[in-house]
């Protein structure tokens, strides 16, 4: 074989390899764009995806369901945020829940007079659907600094009086803020414990749809409140398409720029603009009331559709977007709706301003008891013993006959309520 055959030889092996490796990086390419495709149609193969896609992907169970602790985990250097690892006591399959919902708990909380008093409280889920647990994740409150207010009462107890082998009385999953299952670019904002939907979401994402862009903006005063660092840390080392931004308000003496943090400041939309690329992202957010409200208006003023806004607000928080203020009342009720609270005995007219009628009791001291604000736990469902009201959307908690939920409902006409 001559020199120039051998050449040619050889030249045409190099053409065949690149050739091999063009199809394989073609066809991997290939199907990462069907998948794609297929997410953004509704068409995945994964059974969970499958399942979130579905309405009824957090329907498990009517009422509520005992659930033991199987395992406690402090998360902070503080102490102050607590993971509680919760497993049915009957051990069947849990239903999957859609990333961003919430458990409602039924608790007895001890008094002082040593009875026990019945709250209902909600939390939110802080990991990733499974089939066998869950997991919530919930911050100690504390006394307020120069207040006389009392700590809270239901994070309080679950700290210092649920312990592994504890038996809670659980409600399924539910509320109106999760994840959409389409491919598009997410931002999660979690202001405090306000990540813990926000790791629930991610944490599906990255196991489900690796491809999809994601931006976790992660917000708290320093070092010591951050929880599941090493967590996040990894998931960013990972994924690629995962982008991680830790932001301290207020850093501790010892906290240093691009080793703890990657951003000094509060979240807001002038570091949103400066860190995210120009695509239509869906914006998640959870965190501290004034977080929320200022976030909210700002990426409306940025421009940034309604559609692509969701948030979440539990306990007397209440968000308002300025695109969204308007009369409450039915259009096709021209005069005054007047608004009586039996027990409390009180009375007003419905101005229209506010969002619902736990709202409006609020707003005139009328005290309501409440939880989830979305019509999940049935905390402030109340007996209407005359009028109408009408419901924002449709509740996942299945209320009474001739009762309705404060926290999703507005008149139609003068009511009189159970409160």
């Amino acid at each position: 074989m001559t020199s120039a055959m051998l050449l040619l030889w050889i030249a045409l092996g190099i053409v065949v390899q690149l050739a091999l490796w063009l199809g394989i990086v073609f066809w991997r390419h290939w199907q990462r764009y069907i998948a794609l495709q297929d997410q953004a149609n509704g068409k995945s193969t994964s059974p969970l995806t499958e399942s979130l896609q579905s309405d009824n992907a957090s329907e498990g169970w009517k009422g509520f369901r005992t659930f033991k602790v199987i395992q406690k985990t402090l998360e902070d250097d503080n102490g102050a945020i607590c993971s509680f690892y919760l497993r049915p006591e009957d051990r069947q399959s849990l239903p999957v829940f859609k990333p961003g919902q919430f458990l409602t708990f039924k608790l007895a909380i001890p008094t002082p007079g040593g009875t026990a008093e019945e709250l209902i409280r909600c939390y939110s889920l802080s990991d990733s659907p499974a089939h066998d647990a869950y997991r919530v994740s919930i911050k100690r409150v504390p006394t307020p600094n120069g207040t006389s207010l009392p700590p809270g009462r239901s994070s309080n107890f679950f700290h210092d009086y649920v312990h592994v082998g504890s038996s809670l009385a659980v409600r399924a999953p539910s509320g109106h803020f999760y994840l959409n299952h389409e491919a598009s670019p997410v931002v999660l904002i979690g202001g405090g414990i306000g990540i813990t939907p926000m790791l629930s979401m991610l944490n599906w994402i990255v196991n489900h749809q690796p491809e999809r862009e994601v931006w976790l903006f992660y917000g708290v005063r320093n070092s010591a409140e951050v929880i599941m660092k090493a967590h996040l840390l990894a998931l960013a080392a990972q994924h690629p398409n995962f982008k991680l931004r830790i932001c301290f308000s207020a850093p501790l003496p010892g906290d240093m720029t691009a080793r703890d943090f990657h951003h000094r400041g509060r979240i807001d939309v002038a570091l949103l603009r400066t860190e995210l690329p120009l695509k239509p992202f869906d914006f998640y957010i959870c965190g501290p009331t004034p977080m929320m409200e200022s976030l909210v208006d700002a990426l409306e003023d940025w421009g940034v559709p309604d559609s692509r806004i969701h948030f979440e607000a539990f306990g007397p928080a209440s968000i308002k977007r300025k695109s969204s203020i308007e009369p409450k009342v039915s259009e096709s009720c021209t005069e005054t709706v007047m608004v009586t609270f039996a027990k409390s005995n009180k009375q007003f007219i419905w101005d229209g301003t506010s969002n619902s009628l736990l709202e409006f009791a609020e707003s005139n001291g009328v005290k309501v008891e409440s939880g989830c604000r979305a019509g999940g736990c049935g905390s402030c469902e109340t007996r209407i013993q005359s009028g109408e009201v009408k419901f924002s959307h449709s509740p996942d908690f299945d209320s009474e006959p001739g009762n309705c939920l404060l926290c999703v409902c507005i008149p139609v006409t003068d009511v009189v309520l159970e409160a």
